[in-house]
């Protein structure tokens, strides 16, 4: 109860500020149809009206402001609309419609998890020879870094448009996309993971006569397993991220990037908003089965798992 309050609170205060946000966003569209209706809301011309409007100056009555939440095509949705809409498209559909965000959703998780293994392969194995050969860790961490400026958006359509001209498409485009921004995280907190050894931990299997190997298994690997699912956190965001970056290129019409492109093509706001939550949903349900995977294994390890 103690952790669920906290919760509940920063989400109560969340949505509340939704609502409250969600009037002066939509004042414009409860005007016109006030206007249409032959209601005067503010008196004086049009422009003066629109210019009321646009600092936020026009009082509304509680009616017009509830008129505000309900809006066919608002330029905020509201909460209540967003869930309507998540509702009917992941339970009242089959998941086999293409109208299912759940349909949509397994189109880009399978992306993600195939983009999430190659990044977490690759990173792993640079950290090894990053933390074991010098030259890797003078050349490849910087390499590492650079790569990490370039604008996903920028990079995407290359690698969408390299991978066409060579007959390869669908999954491992996006793939490779998420690995990219996935891999990263990993690099990084894998080295400090396997470099998180102090000297005197070092000193003690070198009196042993532990080889590189041994010491790596035993000390290094062990010590290393945090950082690892911390950094494993981040990237399967990350490439969840990537894979949704992935399919906005390409104008696919299967995938959460492909809700959102069909949603911005035709002005339907609360299906770009729903779509975006699934994907929060997907994003929060795998850091938490990593979260649940690193809490069984550090107990396992005799370690606290936090």
């Amino acid at each position: 109860m103690n952790r669920i309050l906290p919760i509940l609170s920063v989400v109560t205060a969340i949505i509340a500020f939704w609502y409250a946000a969600v009037v002066p966003m939509n004042i414009h569209g409860v005007l016109d149809q006030a206007e249409r209706d032959g209601v005067v809301v503010v008196p004086g011309t049009a422009k003066a009206r629109r210019d009321f409007a646009s600092l936020g100056l026009v009082m509304l009555n509680p009616g017009q402001a509830a008129k505000s939440w309900m809006q066919e095509r608002p330029r905020l949705p509201a909460p209540h609309q967003v869930a309507i809409e998540l509702w009917q498209t992941t339970v009242e559909k089959k998941v086999t419609s293409k109208r299912s965000l759940v349909f949509h959703a397994w189109v880009t998780l399978s992306a993600t998890l195939l983009g999430f293994a190659i990044g977490t392969g690759l990173g792993v194995l640079l950290a090894v020879g990053i933390v074991h050969n010098k030259a890797m860790d003078m050349s490849v961490m910087p390499w590492a870094i650079a790569s990490q400026t370039i604008p996903i958006l920028a990079i995407a359509p290359m690698v969408i448009v390299v991978l066409n001209s060579i007959g390869i498409q669908g999954l491992v485009p996006k793939a490779i996309i998420s690995a990219y921004l996935s891999f990263f995280p990993v690099v990084v907190g894998m080295v400090a993971g396997l470099r998180s050894p102090d000297a005197m931990q070092l000193d003690l299997l070198k009196t042993y006569h532990a080889s590189r190997a041994a010491t790596f298994w035993k000390l290094r690997l062990p010590a290393s397993m945090p950082y690892l699912f911390t950094s494993l956190k981040v990237g399967i965001a990350a490439s969840l991220v990537g894979a949704i970056v992935g399919e906005l290129p390409t104008g696919a019409v299967r995938g959460l990037g492909a809700r959102l492109l069909t949603g911005s093509y035709y002005g339907q706001t609360v299906q770009i908003w729903s779509a975006l939550m699934m994907a929060a949903i997907c994003a929060a349900v795998l850091v938490g089965l990593i979260g649940l995977a690193q809490r069984l294994i550090l107990q396992r390890m005799g370690m606290t798992g936090r």
